[in-house]
């Protein structure tokens, strides 16, 4: 799916009035089956980007368009058909504690099915192969009929992760993946998505707090600060300057997924103890 953006302003529905928007006049082109990665610090837009392109948020501003579609010039159901063509992955997958990962992996394919296809899928899995299928892809598939609420952190990321591999989507936007991953299974969920969405012809956007991971599996880099652009580059063009500047005010960020050349920022000072005596 193409995405173009063209001085998109966004501003979060419960933000105090006066406050900065989301997002301030983003220029953004994206050509189908393409894999970029959205870095920067915290606060910067990355999370406000994924639900604009998810017609999760509309804009107050700029223009939108979705494989050629304006969503917010569509009526109700023809937006709601083009929501059915992207899939979600938010850093804390929405998961029903209580429910099986099998029904909460096969829900990715609810846009596709019909109301009464949707209500017994509920309670009756009707493609438990390829939910498994999707788990192993994760080091998942012995989790199967597990309830959602037994699992750890990281597991249930990685379910919320497995869903993109049912979803019928053309646009997958992935928050914050490996958030609660540990290097190898990060290493792994990177190489599953990035090749899946390769193979089908998936454009992919993904946010990353990993710098190190976003030039290693992303073809192109994606700077975001304060809400603006601040570069769209190949990741062999993103050296040590452009994070630093990126990053600026937010070293901390940067410790241990910078690549080599970055200077890390000075340590600080010692700070002197006071000892209080009642």
């Amino acid at each position: 799916m193409q995405l173009d953006l063209d001085g998109l302003v966004a501003r979060h529905p419960a933000a105090q009035p006066g406050s900065p928007a989301a997002l301030r006049g983003l220029d953004l082109k994206v050509e189908a089956g393409e894999q970029l990665a959205v870095i920067g610090p915290s606060g910067a837009g990355k999370t406000s980007l994924l639900q604009v392109l998810a017609c999760a948020m509309q804009p107050a501003a700029g223009r939108l368009r979705l494989g050629g579609q304006d969503p917010w010039a569509l009526g109700q159901a023809a937006r709601q058909a083009l929501r059915g063509r992207l899939f979600l992955a938010p850093q804390v997958p929405p998961l029903p504690p209580r429910q099986r990962v099998v029904t909460s992996v096969l829900a990715a394919r609810l846009p596709a099915l019909s109301l009464l296809r949707s209500l017994r899928a509920l309670f009756y899995p009707d493609d438990i192969p390829g939910a498994h299928a999707a788990l192993e892809c994760f080091d998942l598939g012995d989790k199967l009929f597990e309830r959602v609420d037994r699992l750890s952190g990281g597991e249930r990321q990685r379910v919320g992760l497995a869903r993109a591999l049912l979803a019928p989507a053309s646009l997958w936007l992935i928050d914050e993946p490996l958030s609660a991953l540990d290097p190898t299974r990060a290493l792994q969920a990177m190489a599953t998505l990035t090749g899946t969405a390769r193979t089908r012809g998936v454009t992919l956007v993904a946010t990353l707090h990993q710098v190190d991971v976003a030039l290693a599996h992303f073809p192109r880099i994606v700077g975001l600060r304060e809400g603006r652009l601040a570069f769209d580059l190949p990741a062999a063009q993103v050296d040590a300057a452009c994070l630093a500047r990126l990053y600026a005010q937010h070293e901390h960020e940067l410790r241990g997924s910078a690549p080599a050349g970055l200077p890390e920022p000075a340590p600080l000072a010692p700070q002197p103890v006071v000892m209080h005596c009642r």
